[in-house]
């Protein structure tokens, strides 16, 4: 994407729609440093702003995911981690929360293909996912518990959304390594492939035959009501579908090609 985005060790390129954002620090397992969690931030940011856009698939070059926070290289910044810790206030996250959470905030769908590693903070920015797929064998662990330490890069809210409340501590208490057919039988990846890449291009594939204003809606919903009352998520409901069927082209493109009048063929997702 930038050259800044290179040197942190973080590769992204888009093309057709889909955003291909890779850690790419493999002679590390993809540990992350301060650059990198800036830089998956700042990537999260501008690929907001791309209306074009329709999906984002995360993945890691080489052996692994993300083996989680490179301690012994962040370790030697301390008045840079006092600096990525204190949050900003218009988001309500600081760095080290943003570079996972920032992908939450994309209009479109997020999916993670996670192979090898996938060890706290690694965790925690393939739970900024919408979507997960492991290969069976890699290895998963909440591993903030081996530095004394617990999940803080958003992962006590992103855990406690996709597994269950006894799972998720026992998971942060623990820092237990768990494969990737486990992880997936407990909730925390979607589904398991041997390519999950593959796997991640096939459900992209799938999503991008429908309106991009009508995913973007679905996603603002859930993420926005998953834990609110049924009187919000219902006043929510009548929002989104009131807008969709009153603003956006794209609705009505999906409404032809339903009824078989005209082949799909959907613009720019609308400005919210």
């Amino acid at each position: 994407m930038s050259s800044d985005a290179s040197a942190a060790h973080l590769s992204c390129t888009v093309e057709a729609g889909i955003a291909r954002v890779e850690l790419n620090r493999p002679d590390k397992l993809n540990g992350l440093t301060l650059d990198m969690l800036e830089a998956l931030a700042t990537t999260a940011r501008r690929l907001r702003d791309d209306r074009a856009l329709r999906a984002v698939i995360l993945s890691g070059a080489g052996d692994s995911f993300c083996a989680g926070l490179d301690f012994a290289t962040v370790l030697k910044n301390p008045r840079a981690i006092a600096t990525a810790f204190v949050p900003r206030p218009w988001l309500g996250t600081n760095t080290f929360q943003e570079a996972s959470w920032a992908w939450r905030r994309l209009p479109v769908p997020v999916v993670a293909a996670v192979h090898g590693h996938c060890f706290g903070g690694g965790v925690q920015i393939a739970l900024g996912a919408d979507f997960r797929f492991t290969t069976p064998d890699a290895k998963w662990s909440v591993l903030e518990a081996k530095w004394g330490l617990i999940p803080d890069m958003s992962g006590i809210q992103s855990l406690t959304e996709v597994v269950g409340l006894d799972v998720a501590k026992r998971l942060t208490m623990t820092g237990a390594v768990i494969s990737g057919e486990e992880a997936a039988a407990i909730g925390l990846a979607t589904g398991v492939a041997d390519d999950p890449r593959a796997a991640a291009d096939e459900l992209v594939a799938q999503i991008m035959t429908r309106s991009p204003d009508a995913v973007a809606a679905a996603k603002r919903l859930f993420d926005g009501t998953w834990s609110a009352g049924p009187r919000r998520t219902f006043a929510r409901e009548r929002a989104e579908q009131l807008r969709l069927l009153l603003r956006t082209p794209n609705t009505r493109h999906a409404q032809r090609a339903a009824l078989g009048t005209e082949t799909a063929h959907f613009g720019p997702r609308h400005k919210r």
